[in-house]
Parts: structure tokens; C-alpha cells; sequence
């Protein structure tokens, strides 16, 4: 499994994801994480890059909404305990478990 987390500089929130995943794949051999900076409002058309921190699993955003913008931007996300600048463990976990889930956006 490949994970990219992509984000731009201008957003902390990446760096709790980061934290959050790199614990939830220590023990995992076959899945790798990689970090894609979005440097340029430019390339974050072209991306699709739907704000910082943005999760991809082997290509797929789980957590995407095809109506949100595109941009530099920090992204929230709707967890249980409102909205929030990053998944919460719990919901990396899942959509890491299972990543042919369709969307984890509820």
C-alpha cells in the first residue's frame, strides 16, 4: 500500500497526520508513506489538491469531497468530536484497513 500525504507549508495541521499515520504503518512492512508538497496555487489545480493535510491510499483520497474547492488551503475534516484539522486516528485506521471503502466523509 502506498500512502501520500500531501500539503503546503503554510498549514500545521499536516504534521499531526504525519504523526498519526507514521504510528498507525510502524508495524506494517508493505506500506510506505510519502510527503508531496503542493508548492503553487498552480499545482494545486492540477492536483485536484483539496487543502492541507490531503491523505491519498494508493491513489484514492477516502476522505474527498468532489465539491470541495481546490487550492492552498488547510482542510478540515468532520470527525466525532466536530470538525478538526486532521482525521482522528481512529479514522486514518479505517480508511488504511480498508481502502476500497467508497468515501469516509460522515
Amino acid at each position: 500500500m502506498e500512502i501520500t500525504l500531501r500539503y503546503f507549508d503554510g498549514c500545521p495541521n499536516w504534521k499531526t497526520t504525519y504523526e498519526r499515520i507514521t504510528t498507525l504503518i510502524s508495524d506494517r512492512a508493505s506500506t510506505s508513506l510519502t510527503l508531496q508538497r503542493v508548492e503553487s496555487p498552480e499545482e494545486a489545480v492540477r492536483l485536484g489538491f483539496q487543502g492541507s493535510p490531503t491523505v491519498l491510499i494508493d491513489g484514492r483520497d477516502p476522505f474527498g469531497d468532489p465539491a470541495a474547492p481546490v487550492g492552498l488551503a488547510c482542510r478540515v475534516y468532520r470527525t466525532p468530536d466536530g470538525m478538526a484539522g486532521s482525521p482522528t486516528t481512529q479514522q486514518l485506521g479505517a480508511a488504511i484497513d480498508q481502502p476500497d471503502e467508497t468515501s469516509l466523509t460522515s
